[in-house]
């Protein structure tokens, strides 16, 4: 079992604040009261806005990769490739194949590239942005495992 969520850095939720304060800002052109209804809606709508792309989850459950919306068969799953920094950012960009499926969160600085043995799928890879690349490595070896015995 492995279950991770791509939570965004802390000094991320200052971003809501600011949008509170500018939308507060040209509110206050109108009125104080529109002022104040700016710098409300502005922090809950950045907050919501951020919470949702810190929402990210990958999991290793029930014989499947489930990452994002995704959910992947362990038994199509190939080689686990964990990458250092300087090849997550290669692997994200230079060396990325347009047909794989990507899960990346910039501020994570390591990930996991997964290949994909079914012939009949299209997308070459999985990569995925993790702060354990080897812990979901392990993870999805297990469940590969697991899967071949049940």
């Amino acid at each position: 079992m492995y279950d991770e969520r791509l939570t965004v850095p802390r000094s991320w939720w200052l971003l809501p604040v600011a949008l509170g304060f500018s939308l507060a800002l040209i509110m206050l052109r109108f009125s104080a009261i529109g002022a104040l209804v700016g710098l409300v809606v502005g922090i809950v709508a950045g907050a919501a806005a951020l919470s949702n792309y810190g929402s990210a989850r990958i999991r290793v459950v029930q014989g499947s990769l489930v990452a994002g919306q995704a959910r992947i068969p362990a038994d199509v799953l190939g080689t686990a490739h964990v990458l250092n920094p300087a090849e997550t950012v290669a692997w994200r960009s230079v060396k990325a194949d347009p047909r794989a499926f990507m899960l990346l969160r910039s501020y994570v600085p390591t990930a996991l590239r997964v290949e994909i043995t079914d012939p009949a799928d299209p997308t070459p890879y999985v990569y995925l942005s993790t702060r354990s690349p080897q812990r979901l490595a392990d993870a999805l070896a297990e469940a590969r495992r697991g899967g071949r015995t049940s």
